[in-house]
């Protein structure tokens, strides 16, 4: 997506980085005391809608000290709870350390900080408009999770919600879409999500610089993940959630977390269903080239080797100036493949600021190489959306469309395919067209990522595409990179700005969130009248989203093909 300010047009973050790489909720009035649900005393009346309370039994202890949230509209709601340690000064790039415990109520009341990261440039109005976006703060004590619940005792389903951004910027709260509330109220689930370590400080290979202390400071970020999931393990029972029972899910870099994880064998126990969303796998450089980058990062910014305190001191804007400058210089020109989008882009990993083949936290490229053994019998969903491509500030006439696809494609190809998408969707604009080739070529990484899962031969996969299409702005941005994520939290009418609000919206919606309630609850995620088959590389069986959601074999499929000739 672009951003624009006056005539100039710019790569937003997201743009930047894809280029480089059932059932109803059970209401639940606020308690006199935990003790008295946990006898399983009568309920009080539930309040009418619009309320918002603070009562003590609002509270839940977990392994580290009390903490005290809230209760709003019937679902009990902790924000910003630790589960780590501060990562700042002498703490950087080391593993996550346990919070400092705690005796007195921690009043989870407020998101946590967000990783220091590039920020959101709001002068893109539209997609400021549609995606409802916020960067809230920034800081280095930022290991906090969320959590919304319909009830503190019970053994619900858990859902893991790791946000996007590929590895460099977001957070669990940059989209109005990521509030868990309504997952909580309307499909009894307890939801959950994540703030980690991003960027360089997530990343940086340092073991050669500072020893064997750092010898893990390459992926300390996706160890952060696994800690998030371990505090989950040892603490969801206090906020009725079950420990055997989690679902970890997330969109776009979100999608490559999640895919990272199933391959680590720290991951393994803490992980019961996945689902990858417009993202996932990766072509991820090996730890000799993350260490050559950090060799050279040191004598960019003229560090003394083993002055640890010198880069733990150090502002991050200018840590991630400096390595971006060194990556740009290993890395070369940008030549991505058209016909793969994301992380697989590259025929050749590049080095930069995500996880790292170090055989040791990361030991595969999972889903790039392999579907990886560690997580055989975890169901997984794999799928995308139809517009991954669009952005307001590019409207290409059918001329420079064709243009611009045969400086990539060549010609002949460049031409079947604008023939073969204007056939198969006659009813969009050749604007809306045009965003829809990273569409086709995220149809293709998932045909990918299916084909390794089934020839394991072990736990289903399923696949999905969402393609129901915006009425804002004229409807041209279509579904865009993100537009789902309203429909699989239960969110159309709270996100109205993207999705317009309204009766069809919240049907799309609350079939698309049970779906994603079902799965997490069963490993299955069909529905009463919208069963949902495993799928095959052969048949490659589909839920379309839409105003009509259906099962259909291959959406799509002879024209992404094009891009595979």
């Amino acid at each position: 997506m672009t951003r624009e300010d006056g005539k100039a047009s710019r790569l937003n973050r997201r743009d930047a980085l894809a280029l480089g790489i059932g059932g109803i909720g059970i209401s639940m009035a606020a308690l006199a005391d935990g003790s008295a649900h946990a006898r399983g005393a009568a309920r009080r009346p539930s309040p009418p809608r619009g309320t918002c309370t603070t009562p003590r039994s609002a509270t839940a202890r977990t392994r580290y000290g009390p903490v005290r949230g809230y209760v709003e509209n019937d679902v009990f709601i902790f924000k910003g709870v630790p589960y780590g340690d501060t990562t700042a000064g002498e703490n950087r790039w080391l593993p996550a350390k346990p919070p400092k415990p705690w005796t007195d109520d921690y009043h989870a009341l407020a998101y946590g900080a967000n990783c220091p990261q590039t920020t959101h440039n709001f002068r893109a109005a539209e997609h400021t408009f549609v995606q409802q976006w916020t960067d809230g703060f920034m800081g280095e004590d930022m290991l906090k999770l969320n959590v919304w619940t319909p009830a503190l005792s019970g053994s619900r389903p858990v859902m893991v919600y790791f946000h996007g951004g590929g590895f460099a910027f977001g957070s669990s709260y940059e989209l109005l879409s990521h509030d868990g509330a309504n997952m909580a109220r309307n499909h009894d689930v307890v939801q959950v999500s994540v703030n980690h370590r991003l960027n360089i400080l997530g990343f940086l290979d340092l073991a050669e610089h500072g020893g064997a202390a750092y010898q893990d400071s390459v992926n300390c970020s996706m160890m952060d993940c696994i800690a998030a999931l371990r505090w989950v393990r040892e603490n969801i029972a206090q906020f009725g959630g079950d420990p055997d029972r989690v679902m970890i899910y997330g969109q776009s870099g979100g999608g490559s977390k999640v895919t990272t994880m199933l391959g680590m064998p720290a991951g393994k126990g803490l992980i019961h269903r996945a689902a990858i969303m417009s993202g996932g796998g990766g072509n991820i450089p090996t730890q000799e080239q993350s260490r050559e980058l950090s060799r050279r990062l040191i004598r960019e910014l003229g560090i003394a080797k083993g002055d640890m305190a010198a880069l733990q001191k150090a502002d991050w804007s200018t840590l991630m100036a400096a390595g971006n400058k060194v990556a740009a210089e290993i890395n070369g020109p940008m030549r991505p493949n058209p016909t793969v989008m994301g992380p697989g882009a590259f025929a050749n990993p590049r080095v930069g600021f995500g996880p790292t083949l170090d055989g040791r936290i990361i030991t595969v490229r999972s889903y790039q190489d392999v579907a990886p053994e560690t997580s055989r019998d975890v169901p997984v969903l794999i799928g995308n959306v139809s517009e991954e491509g669009a952005g307001y500030g590019r409207n290409p006439t059918e001329g420079e469309w064709r243009q611009q696809l045969t400086d990539t494609l060549g010609a002949a190809k460049a031409d079947r395919l604008i023939a073969a998408m204007k056939a198969a969707h006659p009813e969009k604009q050749v604007r809306t067209l045009s965003y829809g080739v990273q569409g086709l070529t995220a149809r293709n990484n998932v045909q990918r990522m299916v084909a390794l899962k089934h020839a394991q031969r072990a736990a289903p996969v399923y696949q999905y595409l969402f393609q129901w299409q915006s009425p804002q702005l004229d409807g041209v941005l279509g579904a865009w990179h993100t537009a789902e994520l309203a429909f699989c939290f239960d969110n159309t009418d709270l996100c109205a700005q993207g999705t317009g609000g309204g009766a069809e919206a919240r049907g799309v919606g609350r079939r698309m969130s049970t779906a994603w309630a079902n799965f997490a609850r069963t490993g299955n995620p069909g529905q009463p009248g919208l069963a949902w088959n495993p799928t095959d590389p052969q048949r490659a069986q589909t839920m379309v989203f839409d105003t009509q959601s259906r099962m259909v074999n291959d959406p799509e499929g002879d024209v992404r093909r094009i891009l595979l000739t």
